[in-house]
């Protein structure tokens, strides 16, 4: 770690040519909260839905000397109670080498600053309930948890069965 202590921290907004690196940093989350088979994603999946015209996320990615550090993936959002956009970040990794470096601090505020300039004024995400060590890590940085919310979701057959009962007219 001492060698990257005194090289800068380069955070750039990601490219076409970077899906390998967001793809293996997604694997690097599975892979912490020992989840890799329930990752299906390609790096063709996130070609086709984050640089096409219409992007479904944009990805900041963090660099020191050239190597990938850590990366934020996040949409964007809107509050209708706030009446205000924002974005939530669906993934934030930062290489197991650089952890300790600052990156999620960086990264963190890069992409508030980042939602800021794009007119957004909320950041929003969801913590895998054993990841403590992350709870921690973003109320220390000021993500609040709210005791009031619970994410529910639909995926594969739910999702189909909800949505076909819409076909069939019910």
């Amino acid at each position: 770690m001492a060698d990257i202590a005194n090289q800068p921290v380069t955070i750039r907004v990601a490219a076409a040519g970077d899906v390998h690196l967001i793809h293996a940093g997604l694997l690097t989350i599975a892979r912490h909260l020992d989840a890799v088979e329930k990752v299906t994603a390609t790096a063709d999946d996130l070609l086709r839905h984050g640089f096409g015209p219409q992007p479904a996320f944009t990805v900041l990615i963090a660099e020191i000397g050239g190597e990938f550090a850590g990366m934020c993936l996040f949409f964007k959002s809107f509050s209708t109670w706030r009446g205000q956009e924002g974005a939530y970040i669906q993934d934030i990794v930062v290489d197991e080498r650089f952890r300790g470096a600052g990156i999620g601090v960086a990264l963190l505020r890069h992409t508030a600053a980042h939602v800021r300039i794009e007119g957004g004024r909320y950041l929003r995400l969801s913590v895998d309930a054993n990841n403590v060590s992350a709870q921690q890590f973003y109320e220390r940085m000021g993500l609040a948890w709210s005791a009031q919310e619970r994410i529910h979701g639909a995926y594969g057959d739910a999702f189909e069965a909800l949505a076909g009962q819409h076909e069939s007219g019910v």
